[in-house]
């Protein structure tokens, strides 16, 4: 089967293309949000192409995995087809609701109403509080191409991986680094991270290769993870993968995503605290939640799990 989707998101992107069929995206010459093409900092296979927009038409697409919502619009000028109409499509959300008007729980998803493209949300949370009208929806969760359990522990700190956490605020729990560093060290990861002001225990780590990052934060002691209101953030799963304890804050799709013995999970500002510092202080406990983490995660966010989901759904629309 021939799938055509953008790169839009890297991280989701690399596991998706593990499957056993070829991926086609569209590749502009400024390799902007359109034609960004295959990632420079994953490792792709050989079944990921490039094609660029006046080529599609030719292209031999099978079914299009549809991310935001002008994408139809464009499959529409590049290839002549309407998703849903003439070529099969999903509609694959990863995020939560956004905030406007009207507000959450009420917001209603672009694709609400429709019953031609099925929508898959990769939590259940997002499905959950999206209004998505009488469309077709169904959940997908999240799937890790497994790094190994990397995890020493060799240095006292906690980790916490986030992106523009200036711009970001609150929505990434950037607030809540002061409560973190009164527990100890705190090493910050992620693109924009330098933005932070300093503070005594606060070290940022700007956007590392993925392997490299595996790495890092498999030497901290206890990863962090601070978000209030963003979908399930996959650097908590590969955390999990990697062997870490975790310590999370109880919103979204975290609260059901990390189990009791794999770390704390708590709406509580004291709570997290008390629970960094307990992780920081005891190895063994920290190897022990780890080791639940870790098996948790290959169980229910493990690749092939994801994989044969995705196939089911693209041959139930391609049918």
């Amino acid at each position: 089967m021939r799938v055509l989707l953008w790169h839009v998101h890297g991280s989701w992107t690399t596991s998706f293309v593990q499957g056993s069929h070829e991926y086609v995206l569209p590749v502009t010459p400024d390799r902007g949000p359109d034609g960004l093409g295959r990632a420079r900092t994953w490792d792709w296979p050989t079944s990921v192409v490039e094609v660029a927009p006046e080529d599609l038409r030719a292209a031999e697409v099978d079914v299009v995995v549809l991310q935001r919502p002008h994408e139809a619009e464009l499959v529409e000028q590049w290839l002549g087809r309407r998703p849903g109409v003439d070529l099969p499509a999903v509609y694959l959300e990863h995020n939560t609701p956004l905030h406007g008007e009207p507000d959450v729980p009420d917001t209603r998803h672009p694709m609400a109403d429709q019953d031609l493209v099925p929508i898959a949300h990769v939590t259940g949370f997002n499905e959950l509080f999206w209004d998505n009208g009488a469309a077709p929806t169904t959940v997908i969760d999240h799937g890790i191409v497994d790094p190994g359990h990397l995890w020493t522990g060799e240095l006292p700190h906690a980790a916490v991986v986030v992106n523009d956490p200036v711009r970001r605020g609150r929505s990434v729990g950037t607030d809540l680094l002061p409560d973190l560093l009164a527990a100890g060290p705190v090493d910050v990861f992620g693109m924009r991270v330098d933005q932070l002001p300093p503070a005594d225990g606060l070290r940022t780590h700007e956007d590392l290769p993925q392997a490299r990052m595996h790495e890092e934060l498999a030497r901290r002691r206890v990863y962090v993870h601070t978000a209030r209101w963003t979908s399930l953030g996959l650097s908590l799963l590969e955390a999990m993968h990697l062997g870490m304890p975790v310590v999370a804050l109880a919103t979204t799709e975290a609260a059901v995503a990390v189990p009791p013995s794999a770390g704390v999970v708590t709406t509580r500002r004291s709570e997290l605290r008390e629970a960094v510092s307990h992780f920081l202080a005891d190895p063994a406990a920290a190897a022990e939640a780890g080791r639940h983490a870790r098996a948790h995660a290959l169980e229910h966010y493990g690749l092939p799990r994801f994989l044969e989901r995705w196939d089911e759904l693209l041959a139930e629309v391609v049918r």
